[in-house]
């Protein structure tokens, strides 16, 4: 601002011409930039002994399906090679909309070259997380997004999900334009595929669901999207909100198991979702079982590990709310009887402590009381029956649907 009584010069009025029209210039850019939303995510993880090797996915088409909650105008792709020891190398990436004609068949009218600054092929190096251009595709609520990929190279150890519950297929050679991989291989897991954000204005944001295996969806039919998750989509959509599902089975809060533990992927699962506004972290049940499943442990032990679970999910909190998210807070299912874990009182009485601890600690923007939910009344400890699955530890799909459904729509804005 300039001084009362000083006349500016001609040199000052131009720079302050330009300033301005650089502003406009900024604003009209900002304002035509799309308003990217994740619809449908999987947390990544270091490929387990049951993964494709490299020298199978190396010259073969991948052919991944996702089912997407929130629409949008456009898509685009996000990969990651977040444990790769190496390069992958695609040459060439493409997206469809799925014919109902069959699981690996795609409308061909609707495939898409899917580019990474505008070239067709892409190298994603060790560590990497790429994010491809723009796609002008549309792409309905709850529908199913096919991605088709042809590998040149695979690093030796992949990133993947392990636990998918839906069918992929792999097949030798290039592919990626068929309408259906008659003949191919398949597998249960998704490759390299972290994400699928739409561009939406009108959408209210996503919603992310922190977990294990419980929100995995270990139990569900495969390709049926059952988990609770899918429920939870298929009713916050028409609110405007994407949910996406970064569980993990075997996921621990404070060690790494099947993948990096909770803590340590917060950033990438959490934090780095494109429009997320809400996290649900239903997490702990693999902390607690662990303890004493082959060896009893004295009670100082089971005291630390309570204490260790409450700080960390302390800390999820404190690190969500900085970032503006909202953040419910799950209560532990009931597991005595479980054939994995053979939980001990004990165990049972560090799930009640943390129960409590999560109802009234006070830390929470809301509570999702899963263990009310999916208690049997008569013995608390254990799941309702028509809700197991059979392991006394997951649900079946009853017991997804009833998660799904009885999540308050209004504690997720």
């Amino acid at each position: 601002m300039l001084r009362s009584g000083i006349v500016p010069s001609r040199l000052q009025c131009f720079a302050a011409t330009i300033a301005i029209a650089f502003c406009g210039i900024c604003s009209a850019a900002q304002a035509a930039a799309p308003h990217w939303v994740a619809s449908w995510g999987s947390s990544q993880m270091r490929a387990t002994g049951d993964a494709l090797p490299a020298q199978e996915l190396a010259g073969a088409t991948l052919r991944q399906i996702v089912h997407l909650s929130v629409g949008g105008d456009k898509v685009r792709l996000h990969l990651s090679n977040a444990f790769g020891e190496g390069a992958i190398v695609l040459d060439s990436v493409a997206v469809a909309r799925r014919d109902a004609g069959g699981k690996d068949s795609i409308q061909p009218a609707t495939q898409v070259a899917v580019r990474f600054g505008g070239q067709t092929s892409v190298s994603i190096p060790m560590g990497a997380e790429y994010l491809s251009d723009e796609i002008a595709l549309p792409v309905a609520p709850l529908s199913d997004l096919v991605i088709t990929v042809m590998v040149h190279q695979a690093p030796a150890t992949v990133t993947f999900h392990a636990g998918a519950r839906a069918t992929s297929y792999v097949l030798r050679g290039d592919h990626v334009a068929d309408a259906r991989l008659d003949g191919a291989k398949t597998v249960t897991q998704w490759y390299f595929i972290a994400g699928i954000e739409v561009a939406n204005p009108q959408a209210a944001g996503a919603v992310v669901a922190l977990g294990d295996s419980i929100t995995d969806g270990r139990g569900v039919t495969t390709d049926a999207n059952e988990r609770w998750t899918d429920v939870l989509a298929q009713r916050s959509v028409r609110n405007g909100l994407g949910v996406v599902n970064q569980g993990i089975g075997g996921n621990r809060i404070l060690e790494d198991g099947l993948g990096p533990n909770a803590l340590s992927r917060f950033d990438r699962d959490v934090l780095a979702i494109p429009g997320v506004r809400c996290l649900i972290v239903l997490e702990g049940v693999n902390d607690l079982g662990l303890l004493d499943r082959l060896a009893t442990h004295p009670a100082a032990a089971h005291e630390d590990l309570v204490n260790g679970l409450e700080n960390a999910l302390r800390q999820m909190v404190e690190r969500a709310h900085s970032h503006g998210l909202r953040v419910l807070g799950g209560t532990v299912m009931p597991f005595l009887g479980s054939e994995y874990y053979h939980p001990s009182e004990q165990t049972e009485a560090d799930r009640l402590r943390l129960n409590q601890w999560i109802r009234t600690s006070g830390i929470f923007d809301g509570i999702v009381d899963f263990d009310q939910i999916m208690r049997d009344p008569l013995g608390p400890g254990y799941l309702a029956a028509e809700v197991d699955s059979g392991d006394h530890l997951h649900p079946n799909p009853a017991g997804y649907k009833r998660m799904g459904e009885a999540i308050p729509l209004s504690l997720l804005q």
